[in-house]
């Protein structure tokens, strides 16, 4: 029987290198997949990102990615091309779609997924896992959060100033070299990472943290230390975040209110003038993750009877801004 391409690809690929991640594919290059790509790529790995934003991609094609970080500014060298020009199966697929748009983009893949290829999402919101695993086996299949910061200033520009973490877990709780290996490739682009077994507890702090300042940020056009400019924003966004880790105490994770207020107070002292990704959807007048993000504790907390009148509130506003 003769072999397919992908078949011979992957093959090739194994057999040149003997490490279980070579080709890396970003899938969603806005702001955080253009900072993972550029830093994976100025590391030494081969990535590709992968979008439908033509202007973007014909920028970092031309020219490279710009690349502005608290270390200065480079020209990053990396592919760029849409999902149809997808030519080889990658190892690894790092997954930052927004929630509402996981499974076209992968679909527009699926043919390049291979049984071997490992996927992470490092997406924001609930339930992101879920929608993965109708792509790929469990065990192929890592879940987590970032809390790096980045702007996708124009086409083929991305900026990241300040500090974040990754924490990931595979899906089914296991362990396996590829996962180990990829940990390993992230930290030597200088994106901390770490497999964490409590990756749920993560995931709910982070969903608090955007739901606080994602939310207010979209809502007010305010950058994220704009929000400590008066007391009430705070108390606001200290509220939300007391509501969203009652509902994930109420579904049996265990969160850390301190944790998740003092990584708050340190992104408004630090993260001078950044913009979240909600506030950049409403500015270039993109359809938000609010759904997936306060929506979700919103639908579970009336499930669980949790209130969260604050988080409703910034749900409906986001929305009716939406529309404007």
């Amino acid at each position: 029987m003769k072999q397919s391409s992908i078949e011979r690809k992957r093959m090739s690929s194994k057999a040149a290198s003997g490490v279980p991640i070579q080709r890396v594919l970003v899938l969603g290059a806005g702001a955080m997949g253009s900072l993972f790509g550029g830093l994976l790529a100025e590391a030494g790995a081969s990535v590709t990102l992968v979008d439908i934003n033509a202007s973007h991609l014909d920028a970092i094609r031309q020219h490279g990615l710009k690349l502005v970080t608290d270390e200065g500014m480079r020209q990053v060298r990396l592919g760029a091309c849409r999902p149809e020009e997808v030519s080889e199966v990658p190892d690894l697929i790092i997954l930052f779609t927004k929630t509402m748009h996981t499974s076209a983009a992968l679909q527009g893949i699926r043919s390049w997924i291979a049984p071997e290829t490992r996927i992470l999402s490092l997406q924001n919101g609930l339930g992101n896992g879920e929608l993965v695993a109708r792509f790929a086996a469990p065990d192929k299949i890592a879940v987590g959060i970032t809390t790096w910061p980045a702007d996708l200033c124009g086409p083929g520009h991305v900026a990241s100033h300040g500090h974040g973490k990754i924490r990931c877990m595979r899906l089914d709780g296991g362990h396996d070299a590829a996962f180990e290996f990829m940990e390993k490739m992230l930290k030597e682009a200088g994106l901390d990472c770490t497999i964490d077994p409590l990756v749920s507890t993560a995931i709910w702090e982070k969903v608090a943290f955007n739901a606080a300042l994602n939310s207010i940020c979209a809502v007010t056009g305010a950058t994220v230390d704009g929000i400590g400019k008066t007391a009430e924003s705070l108390e606001l966004a200290l509220g939300i975040v007391d509501e969203v880790l009652s509902v994930a105490r109420a579904d049996g994770v265990e969160v850390d209110r301190e944790r998740v207020a003092g990584t708050l107070l340190h992104a408004i002292e630090h993260h001078v003038g950044h913009k979240p990704s909600m506030l950049q959807d409403v500015l270039a007048g993109r359809p938000t993750e609010i759904q997936a993000i306060n929506g979700a504790v919103v639908a579970l907390g009336e499930k669980l009877g949790v209130g969260v009148a604050r988080t409703k509130a910034l749900l409906a506003l986001v929305k009716l801004v939406e529309c404007a």
